[in-house]
Formats: structure tokens, sequence, C-alpha cells
């Protein structure tokens, strides 16, 4: 990567930034039960087993709260910039704001009311990841989830982040995840009773930290919630039907591949 690209990516960045929201500002989200919630959405990029530019990019749209499938889109897509750990948004987001525009432009009452991403938010370099593009781009409430933790701001998988996983003992338990500066840039979550692995939680645009912590709770019928597994389904399944020879490792092992050096996946 050129210093160059380096620079005006860190620019382009810091000028979304700006225009982040980090509060509640819809009405569903200050009920208790979010009443008025009746579309979410999940996204998930998927890899051909070997390939780090070939694509599966999915959408999908659940009902809420039964999370059944009202819409989905599916389209393989060919990266073209780099990977540079921190900039994961400039390689991804823009086949994601390409299926939200699709599904606004085509069949807008389905267009969901918040969406959930396989990545972090403001738990990042620059708090500034994947969720947080995704959120100003689109202009709708997003929410990042990340299976694995980003070692970032001081934030380690010491021995203590450790103890404060198996002190998460009932679905919902939480603890912070605290930057050297003293800011929480989000909280490890226990998604599910039967889960030993935290989710990491993090505001990605128009969403405060509690309330995005209660849907994704409220949206998880197994450890990752459904808006995003259901993403990854699908997409895994688009390419064992379409490339049954190099789907094997799909979304997950793709996007660990993609930070493998760091043992994280970086946004």
């Amino acid at each position: 990567m050129s210093e160059e690209l380096h620079r005006q990516w860190e620019s382009e960045q810091a000028s979304l930034k700006l225009r982040l929201v980090d509060s509640d500002t819809e009405a569903w989200q200050r009920s208790p039960s979010f009443s008025g919630l009746q579309r979410v959405g999940g996204v998930d990029l998927s890899f051909i087993k070997g390939d780090d530019v070939n694509a599966c990019a999915q959408l999908v749209v659940l009902s809420y709260p039964e999370m059944e499938l009202l819409y989905e889109d599916c389209r393989m897509v060919t990266l073209s910039a780099p990977y540079v750990a921190g900039f994961l948004a400039f390689r991804e987001t823009p086949f994601l704001v390409e299926a939200v525009q699709r599904l606004e432009s085509e069949t807008p009452s389905l267009l969901p009311q918040v969406i959930f991403v396989d990545g972090n938010g403001l738990f990042h370099y620059r708090e500034f990841g994947l969720a947080c593009h995704l959120g100003v781009l689109t202009g709708l409430p997003c929410i990042g989830v990340a299976k694995n933790l980003l070692q970032v701001q001081g934030v380690e998988n010491s021995e203590r982040h450790k103890e404060q996983i198996k002190e998460l003992q009932n679905r919902g338990d939480t603890f912070p995840l605290e930057a050297s500066s003293g800011r929480v840039l989000g909280k490890a979550l226990k998604s599910s009773d039967r889960s030993t692995k935290p989710l990491y939680v993090s505001v990605g645009h128009r969403i405060s930290l509690d309330t995005a912590l209660r849907l994704t709770t409220a949206c998880c019928k197994y450890r990752i919630p459904e808006p995003i597994r259901q993403a990854d389904i699908r997409s895994r399944e688009y390419l064992r039907k379409h490339f049954p020879e190099g789907s094997e490792e799909g979304a997950t092992a793709g996007r660990e591949r993609e930070g493998r050096a760091a043992g994280i996946r970086s946004l």
C-alpha cells in the first residue's frame, strides 16, 4: 500500500467519522421491548477457498422478533482494494452499501431498521470500523458484532481479560472494553447460556451501546445474532452450490485468514 493511499484512507475515515452518531435516534430503540422494530438486517462476505479477491456479498433482512427471512441479496463481487489492517472497510463496505441501495431502490418497504455487521464499530484503531462505515454511508443504525477480540488501544487478551470472560455466567452478562484513555469502546457479551466465548459488541451508527447490547442479545438464538448467522449460512450455501471445489473456508475462515499475522481480524 502506498503512503499516498494510506493518507487518503485516513483522511476519508476521519471525514466520515465526523458524521457518526453514537446515541439512540429511533423511538423503538428506547422501548424496553423494542416496540416498533419490525425488520433487522445482517451482512457478511464469504470467500472462496484460497482466494482473497472473489467473494460472495450477502444481505439478509429478517422479521423481528420472529427472525423469519423477508429478503436476501447475494452477489459475487471482486475486491480490488488491498487488505490493510484498520482499513478493511475500504475493501468490503462498497459492496455492502450497494446491496442496501439495491434493496432501497427495488423494495423500500423491506429496508432494515438496523443492520448487524460481522465486524467492529467504535472498537477499532481509530474508533471507526466497518460497522461505522456502513452506518454512516447508508444512514441506517448499525451494530458491530465481532467473534474475536481486536487487541487495540490497550485492550489485550490478557489473563485479566480471560478471567473476565470466565466471570460471565448468564446470557446478557457483559464487561467493558476500556481503552487506555478510559473510553469504553464496546463490551464483551455472553450471548448464549451455552456459549463459553463472548461476542465483542460496539456501536456502528445511530444507536447507543446499551441498546446495541440489548438488541444483540434479543436476536441470538445461538451464539451469533440471527441476522449475521443467516447471512453467513446463505453466503456459504451459495459458494458450495456454485464453487463446490473451493467453498470450504467460507466467511469465517476467509476473514480469519486476513488477520492471521495478528491472530485477529483487523477492521
